[in-house]
């Protein structure tokens, strides 16, 4: 059974990109290494990443309203039959179209707390195949905030497809989104620049990796180094067409210790954060796997001695659960 802890930090943090020029000296030699294993990243020349052929079934757009109410859309086998579950129960059905594409709006609005979609699809000769895709939705308590949602996939980087507050204006086309991470140290960054701009990732000073934006804009760096547990401090820099920087964020990010997090078999928690989310989760027999999703704070981002690392919160234990059911 997969299994999702959601864990959220509270942390005041501003992250949305200042004009690199305007703020601080670039880079010229790290002072305290960051502690990683294996070879540093070498940048190659970074050309935005080609995109990758979807799997089908397969989600496309998931937007969920301040009542819950959700319309999902996506892409499967023409003339299959659909199904999307909502923390394992059957939520809707509907068949594809000649064309493939699947639109379903529900009929009832999700319950509060947090709800894991998944997909399947039955063919015409009856074969049932699920997606590798799973969206996470977190609905608010409180009435007039967006639900936050997430597309996950088992190894690669998180996409959010609705954030919970729209960004503030004015602050830069640059920004980290997500970090995903497992219990072997392996991460992927992933974030939002001006689509052909290089991005390159620094941690402690130290370079880690470059890529540049795609068409849409966003952009994912995966190093190969791996890094161990504790608190780090991230640059993430965007070069201008004359390969200078133009646009910088500087941030904590803390590898939680595995170890520290307990995970246990049906459970999901949730504990909501104002400008960080923390999410555990166990997927498919594949191991612990963990995302940190940022949003921007415009209050603070022309301040980065404001910046600092949150607490984390001890999951609850099995008896203060049930309490609360």
């Amino acid at each position: 059974m997969r299994v999702i802890v959601i864990i959220l930090l509270l942390i005041i943090l501003g992250f949305i990109g200042w004009k690199a020029a305007e703020r601080f000296k670039i880079i010229e030699s790290p002072d305290e290494p960051a502690v990683v294993t294996g070879d540093p990243a070498t940048p190659d020349d970074a050309q935005p990443d080609a995109p990758a052929e979807a799997s089908l079934p397969s989600f496309d757009i998931v937007r969920v309203d301040r009542t819950g109410y959700a319309v999902i859309a996506g892409r499967a086998k023409p003339r299959s039959d659909v199904t999307i579950y909502a923390n394992d129960e059957e939520l809707a059905t509907t068949p594809a179209e000649p064309d493939g594409s699947w639109v379903i709006a529900t009929d009832t609005p999700l319950d509060a707390g947090p709800v894991e979609l998944s997909l399947s699809m039955r063919t015409e000769d009856g074969t049932v195949i699920r997606s590798e895709d799973t969206i996470l939705i977190y609905v608010p308590e409180r009435e007039g905030d967006l639900p936050l949602v997430l597309r996950t996939t088992p190894g690669g980087a998180t996409e959010v497809l609705q954030e919970p507050r729209d960004a503030a204006d004015g602050l830069g086309p640059l920004s980290l989104d997500v970090i995903d991470y497992d219990d072997t140290g392996a991460v992927i960054f992933s974030g939002r620049a001006e689509p052909g701009r290089v991005v390159q990732l620094f941690i402690n000073r130290q370079l880690l990796g470059q890529t540049a934006a795609n068409a849409d804009g966003r952009w994912t760096i995966a190093p190969e180094a791996q890094i161990a547990p504790g608190v780090y401090q991230l640059l993430v820099i965007q070069l201008d067409e004359d390969g200078r920087p133009a646009y910088a964020i500087e941030l904590p990010f803390e590898r939680a210790n595995p170890d520290n997090i307990d995970l246990r078999d049906g459970r999901v928690i949730v504990q909501p954060g104002n400008s960080l989310w923390r999410i555990a989760r166990r997927a498919y027999g594949q191991g612990a796997q963990y995302t940190i999703i940022y949003e921007a704070n415009a209050d603070q981002i022309r301040d980065p001695d404001l910046i600092y690392p949150g607490q984390i919160f001890d999951v609850p234990d099995e008896e203060a659960d049930e309490t609360e059911q």
